[in-house]
């Protein structure tokens, strides 16, 4: 069960809208991806607290829907 890139966005943009979040599909499967997401939200926050708010707005669906997602997380 795939997950295209544009949910997982759309997802992390509702949570975190002045977010920059660029996505890679790493295997080609929908399955796969790396995303770096840049947010005002993350300054002041430990790399944890940055990767928890970016799960927190994928809304359960990592581990289902979402099978893996290599995080970059920075504020601007």
């Amino acid at each position: 069960m795939a997950m295209p890139a544009a949910e997982i966005e759309a997802l992390i943009k509702a949570a975190l809208p002045d977010a920059q979040v660029t996505i890679e599909d790493l295997a080609g499967d929908g399955d796969h991806y790396a995303a770096t997401v840049v947010s005002e939200a993350f300054r002041g926050r430990s790399r944890v607290q940055q990767h928890q708010m970016v799960y927190a707005a994928l809304q359960g669906r990592m581990g289902g829907a979402l099978h893996a997602l290599a995080l970059q997380t920075s504020a601007p």
